[in-house]
C-alpha cells in the first residue's frame, strides 16, 4: 500500500492544476456549511445571552428591533428619541431600578453610549486600566476600541460630528479617556462610554463659554443688562472640557425633558416586571416596553429560515460539484487508458490499479480536509468578530 501512495503522490503532484481544483471544490464543499452553521451557533449565543440578561427596554413606539440592537448592540439604526422623563417614570414606579441610555454619536467608528454608573454595575463591567468617570468630559473605552485605536488613560479622543457639511453645527468634544474597560466578549467591548451629560455636550445641549460678565469685546456681547446678557455668535465656546472650566459649562432647561434612546428597566423581582409591563399597554402610551428576549427569539427564527433557504442551496452546489468530480475522475480514466495498459503489461492486476485511484483520492480528500480544518479552525477563532460585522453591526 505504500508503494500505491507514493505512485499516487507523485501522479497528483505532477498534475497540479487538476488537483488544486479538485482540493478545492471538496474544501467549499465541506467548508460552506460547517463555517455557516458556526457563525449563526456563536451569533445566536450573543444575541441571546445579552437579551436575556436585559429584562425589559423603554422606548420610543416603533420598530422594537431597531430599539433592541440600538439599546443592547449599539446599532447604527437610532431609535426615535425619547425624554428623560421616561426614566424618571419608572422611578416613580418603584418596580425597576432605570438605567438611561443615549446611542446616537460616535467617536472614530466606536459608538459613544451616554449612560450611568448603573449600567457597568448592572453589565459587571469592571474598569482594567485606570479609573470610571469621575468628571463631565470623561470617557471609558472597551478593551476592543482601545487596541483598535491604540488608546489609553490619560489620552483623548475626539467624537465625531454627524454630519460633516453641517457647517453651523455642534463642535467636536475632546474627552478625556479615564480609563480601558476590561475585556467582557461582548459589544461593551467596541463602545466608548460616557455619562449622560457629556453625551447632551457632544448635542450641544449644554456648553462651556468664556464668563460674560467679565467679557468686554463688543464683537462678543451685544448687550448687557442688569438680569441678562446677549452675546454675539463670536463667543467662544469650549470644545474640551478640563478642571480650569469644568464649572463654566451648564445646561439651559428642564433635564427632564433632554433626549435619550431607550431605558433599560431592571424589575425588582418577576411580579414586578409583569405589572411594571401593563402599564404601558395603553395605546395613550407614548412609549414601549419590550422583552430584548422576545425581540431577539423573532429575529432568530428569521435568520434560520434564511439558513434552511441557504443549506438547500449549498446542498445543490454541493451535488453538483460532486457529479462533477465523478465526472473528471472518469474522464481521467479514460484519458489514462494507455498508462492503465503499461500498468496491466507490467503485471499489475486489477486491484493494484484500483488501491493507486484509491490513493489518489485519498490524498485529495485528505488534503481537502485539511484545508478544511484550518479554515474551520480561523472562523471559530474569529467567531466573535466576525459574527458583529456579518450578523448583529
Amino acid at each position: 500500500m505504500k508503494d500505491s501512495f507514493y505512485v499516487a503522490w507523485k501522479y497528483v503532484s505532477f498534475n497540479r492544476g487538476k488537483t488544486a481544483t479538485l482540493v478545492a471544490c471538496i474544501t467549499l464543499i465541506l467548508f460552506l456549511p460547517l463555517s455557516l452553521q458556526l457563525l449563526l451557533n456563536e451569533s445566536e449565543r450573543q444575541l441571546l445571552s445579552r437579551a436575556v440578561s436585559t429584562p425589559l427596554v423603554v422606548g420610543a413606539k416603533g420598530s422594537a428591533l431597531d430599539l433592541v440592537m440600538n439599546s443592547l448592540y449599539f446599532g447604527d439604526e437610532v431609535p426615535e428619541l425619547i425624554s428623560m422623563e421616561a426614566s424618571n417614570q419608572v422611578v416613580d414606579t418603584g418596580m425597576a431600578l432605570p438605567i438611561p441610555l443615549y446611542v446616537r454619536f460616535r467617536a472614530r467608528g466606536a459608538p459613544i453610549v451616554g449612560t450611568t454608573l448603573d449600567y457597568f454595575d448592572f453589565r459587571g463591567v469592571k474598569v482594567a486600566e485606570g479609573s470610571h468617570l469621575t468628571m463631565l468630559g470623561d470617557c471609558v473605552v472597551g478593551a476592543s476600541v482601545a487596541e483598535r485605536l491604540g488608546v489609553k488613560p490619560g489620552d483623548s479622543l475626539l467624537s465625531s460630528p454627524e454630519n460633516l457639511f453641517d457647517l453651523a453645527g455642534m463642535y467636536p468634544l475632546k474627552m478625556k479617556v479615564a480609563g480601558v474597560l476590561r475585556k467582557s466578549h461582548t459589544s461593551d467591548d467596541l463602545a466608548v462610554f460616557t455619562d449622560l451629560k457629556t453625551a447632551w455636550v457632544i448635542q450641544g445641549l449644554g456648553h462651556g463659554h468664556e464668563d460674560l460678565k467679565k467679557a468686554d469685546d463688543p464683537q462678543v456681547i451685544l448687550k448687557k443688562g442688569e438680569t441678562n446678557i446677549i452675546a454675539s455668535p463670536k463667543l467662544y465656546h469650549y470644545t474640551e472640557i478640563t478642571g480650569a472650566n469644568l464649572d463654566l459649562f451648564h445646561f439651559h432647561g428642564d433635564l427632564s425633558s433632554y433626549p435619550i434612546t431607550a431605558v433599560i428597566a431592571v424589575p425588582h423581582d418577576a411580579k414586578a416586571g409583569t405589572i411594571l409591563r401593563g402599564r404601558y399597554l395603553s395605546g395613550e402610551e407614548p412609549h414601549q416596553i419590550v422583552r430584548p428576549k422576545e425581540v431577539i427569539d423573532g429575529l432568530l427564527q428569521n435568520i434560520f429560515r434564511i439558513k434552511n433557504v441557504l443549506d438547500a442551496v449549498i446542498s445543490l452546489v454541493a451535488l453538483a460539484m460532486m457529479l462533477a468530480i465523478v465526472l473528471v475522475f472518469a474522464l481521467s480514466l479514460r484519458l489514462r487508458q494507455k498508462e492503465i495498459g503499461t500498468i496491466f503489461k507490467l503485471g499489475c492486476s486489477r486491484l493494484t490499479i484500483a488501491r493507486l485511484l484509491a490513493a489518489e483520492i485519498f490524498i485529495i480528500v485528505m488534503v481537502s480536509g485539511a484545508l478544511c480544518v484550518g479554515s474551520i479552525f480561523f472562523v471559530h477563532q474569529f467567531a466573535n468578530d466576525l459574527v458583529r460585522m456579518l450578523f448583529i453591526r
